[in-house]
This record gives C-alpha cells, sequence and structure tokens, in this order.
C-alpha cells in the first residue's frame, strides 16, 4: 500500500513531537478523526500526567485523554526509537529567541536529527513550528538527508504552521483552517491528504517558504498593529484622552478599521517572537525591516512604561518608592481565561517590581503557582494569594496585567488603594473609577 492510500483510509500512523499547547491537541485532533497516533515528549513529568488522563493542557479534556487511549487510538512515549513505527511525523516543538533575540532553532534540529535516526522510507515529515522562511528546506531537508534516504523519493518533507489560540472558545484545532505546503508535488499531495483527514478545511499554497511566510506574516501584522495603539496610548493619555473609548468608537464603523487593544507588553509565543524571526533572516538578503523593529521597540518597552506609571501613582499616593511598596500583581498568565506562561508580559512586570525592590503579591485563578520557565527561574513556585486573604490597607497599588473573568474586581476596589488598570479591566464592567488608573 502506498503511503498516500495508507494516509486517505487512515492506517498510517501518526507521531507528534512536542505534547504542548499545539501538540496534544493536535494528537488528540488526529485520534479523534479516526488516526492511530503516538505522541513524543522528552519531559516525563507530562508522561506520568497523561498516563494518569489527567490534561494539562486547557483545550484538551480530560475525558478525552482517558477514551482515546483506552481505546487504543492514541498513546504517549519519551522513547523516540518508536519514531520508525510512524509513516506521518509532525514536529510541534518551541523556537524560542536567543538573548540576542536571534532564531533558536535547537528544538527543531535536534528534533530532526532523532527522526533521521529512527526514519523508514515511505514516511511523510511535517513541521509545524513558526519559524522563518527558508527553514523547512534550508535547515530540515539536509539533516534528514543524513538518514541516507532520499528526500522526494523516500521521505517526503513539508510545513504547516500551527495557529492555536489558547482559550478561544469559538475556534479549535479541528475548525482552524490549516494551511500546508509540501516540497515537491508528491509531498504537497500527502500533506494535503493527511490534514483533510485531521481538519476541517486544507488551503495548500505554492511552497514551504509561502506557508512559512503566511504564518509569519499573520503575526507581524497583530504585533505592528498592538504596537501602533501602544503608542497612541501613550499619545493620548498625554492629552487626556481614553485610548480604549477611542478604539471602541471607531470599532462602531462597519469598513476599513479593525480593532486593536493595547496592553502590558506583548504574551503568547508567537507575537512577541515571530517578527524577529523576519527580521534576522531579511538581513540575509539586505533587505531593511524598520516598520517592525519600531514595532518591537514600542511593544518591549510597555511593561518599562507601566512600572514607571506605577511608580509615580505609588509615589504620590502612599509617599513612598517602589522599594518600600506593597503591590497586588493581577493575573500573571499572557492572557485572559488561560493558564498559558510563555512570555507573560505579566512576569516581566514581576521582574521590574522585584528589581525595584517592592514586595509583591500575585493572585491568579488559573495559575496557582508559577512553573517552570526558561526565563526568570528566580520566582519558580512561587504561590498565588488566595484571594479571600485580601485585606484594606494591604497594599500600597493593585496593577491589573492580565483580564481574567474569574477575578473579583469590585474586591480589588474594597482594597482602597490605587488600581492600575493595563486592561480596562474596571471601566468594561461599569465599576466605580475612582481609585482607577487606566496605564
Amino acid at each position: 500500500m502506498s503511503l498516500l492510500d495508507a494516509i486517505a483510509d487512515k492506517t498510517a500512523r501518526v507521531g507528534v513531537v512536542g505534547l504542548g499547547y499545539v501538540g496534544l491537541p493536535l494528537a488528540v485532533t488526529a485520534a479523534q478523526r479516526g488516526f492511530s497516533v503516538t505522541g513524543f515528549d522528552i519531559d516525563q513529568s507530562k508522561m506520568d500526567r497523561l498516563d494518569a488522563h489527567d490534561s494539562y493542557i486547557g483545550a484538551v479534556a480530560s475525558d478525552d485523554l482517558r477514551t482515546l487511549s483506552d481505546s487504543g487510538r492514541l498513546d504517549w512515549t519519551t522513547d523516540f526509537a518508536r519514531l520508525a513505527t510512524c509513516q506521518a511525523i509532525l514536529i510541534c516543538v518551541p523556537t524560542p529567541l536567543t538573548k540576542q533575540r536571534e532564531p533558536d532553532l535547537s528544538f527543531v534540529t535536534v528534533t530532526t536529527r532523532e527522526i533521521a535516526r529512527h526514519i523508514r522510507p515511505g514516511t511523510l515529515v511535517v513541521l509545524e513550528s513558526t519559524t522563518y522562511p527558508g527553514t523547512t528546506d534550508e535547515v530540515l531537508a539536509p539533516i534528514l538527508a543524513e538518514s541516507g534516504l532520499t528526500l522526494g523519493e523516500d521521505i517526503f518533507l513539508g510545513f504547516s504552521p500551527e495557529r492555536e489560540d489558547p482559550g478561544n472558545a469559538r475556534y479549535n484545532t479541528s475548525t482552524i483552517p490549516k494551511i500546508v505546503a509540501g516540497s515537491g508535488e508528491m509531498a504537497g499531495q500527502l500533506i494535503e491528504s493527511l490534514y483533510a483527514g485531521i481538519v476541517d478545511q486544507v488551503v495548500r499554497v505554492s511552497t514551504t517558504q509561502t506557508a512559512e511566510a503566511v504564518k509569519i506574516t499573520e503575526n507581524i501584522f497583530r504585533a505592528v498593529n498592538i504596537a501602533l495603539v501602544n503608542e497612541l496610548k501613550l499619545v493620548y493619555d498625554r492629552m487626556g484622552i481614553d485610548v480604549w473609548e477611542v478604539i471602541d468608537g471607531a470599532a462602531t464603523k462597519p469598513f476599513g478599521f479593525m480593532p486593536f487593544y493595547p496592553g502590558p507588553g506583548l504574551g503568547g509565543h508567537c507575537i512577541p517572537i515571530d517578527p524577529f524571526y523576519l527580521t534576522w533572516k531579511a538581513r540575509e538578503y539586505e533587505v531593511p525591516t524598520r516598520f517592525i523593529e519600531l514595532a518591537g521597540e514600542i511593544n518591549t518597552a510597555m511593561p518599562n512604561h507601566v512600572i514607571d506609571r506605577l511608580r509615580e501613582i505609588v509615589d504620590r499616593d502612599a509617599g513612598k518608592g517602589l522599594s518600600r511598596a506593597r503591590i497586588l500583581l493581577v493575573g500573571i498568565a499572557y492572557k485572559k481565561n488561560v493558564a498559558d506562561m510563555r512570555e507573560s508580559p505579566a512576569m516581566k512586570l514581576l521582574e521590574l517590581l522585584d528589581e525595584a525592590g517592592a514586595e509583591i503579591a500575585y493572585i491568579d485563578p488559573h495559575v496557582p503557582e508559577i512553573p517552570p520557565m526558561r526565563e526568570y527561574r528566580q520566582f519558580t513556585a512561587r504561590p498565588a494569594l488566595d484571594p479571600a486573604e485580601l485585606k484594606p490597607g494591604q497594599f500600597d497599588a493593585v496593577l491589573i496585567a492580565t483580564d481574567h473573568d474569574a477575578v473579583d474586581y469590585a474586591a480589588l476596589l474594597d482594597l482602597e488603594c490605587p488600581v492600575i488598570d493595563t486592561r480596562n479591566a474596571i471601566a468594561r464592567r461599569g465599576l466605580p473609577m475612582e481609585r482607577v488608573v487606566k496605564v
């Protein structure tokens, strides 16, 4: 049976490497659609929770893990030798930045080398990790060629960018349209057929470079527009104009305007990182990316702006500097109603407050304890404060960094101290604004 036939009738085993916010929902969705799936990860703690059918990803129900595991359609392992049993291997590993803000493809290259060690003839390999245009053909293809197998004959290579949006109740893995592209015609047919069996809509583009550029463009679009409203926030604040009211007013226009909202910085794995992947790659072609870089500068500076304003307010209202101030940080995740901590701007705020010598507590209904992260290791295992313990006079200021719906915002106002609101959370709930400062 050919690989195309095996994919079409779903007898091909699918391997998903990296069982995080992208990989685990993808593995579960593929299994629900009838494929036999093996998930791979190096993190034994994930294996332990999966073995207990305990989901650590909000988009995946623990009951689904149990059902799919009991049916034999989904299993998981740290043994990468089992890649040899898979006819389609999907790579869903992180692509962070180095400290020099250059692409760090180490997770991708290490994974691809493991695949090259175990891959069998007649296998499709797909990269889902967000990266710069050219990565699939320039980085993965040479490593896979080290297996001794021939690309386009024995091994087929493609790219399909993940488009997960944690906490989005409207769209999930199966309903988000999937961009796909293959390195060569047969690879294109294989990847299109594979994802057509997993998701509702597949959109095939001409080359892997195009597919890579699609994803990076989506996130640059968001980063640039968020930078624009962050800059407008600074301008309008100086003028005494509420930028949130301005945006809501502009959004009533039924054409020609799309609302974006300011905040304390950018979070999530994609938007704070992807623009720098393209600016780095553009240097190879001697093309300046001034617009993208300026947007990055504005967004990166927002946490410092928030802390500067907080310092002014604490000095004015409490008559003390941050080194003697008690601050309650509200929300530590990068976006509302999720536990996702990737690149959370709240962590940068926490670091700046800590460096200033402030006494800091945080509340977050989704993050009871700060998990281990590649950065901010000094805060690992710091627990959230129980909201029931909040008392008037306990803090010199409250700083809202993430506007989770499950937070009791009226109770924050009862603490009798200034509330610095970076998300317009208080006004949107129609609560009194006497002690609130929008930043």
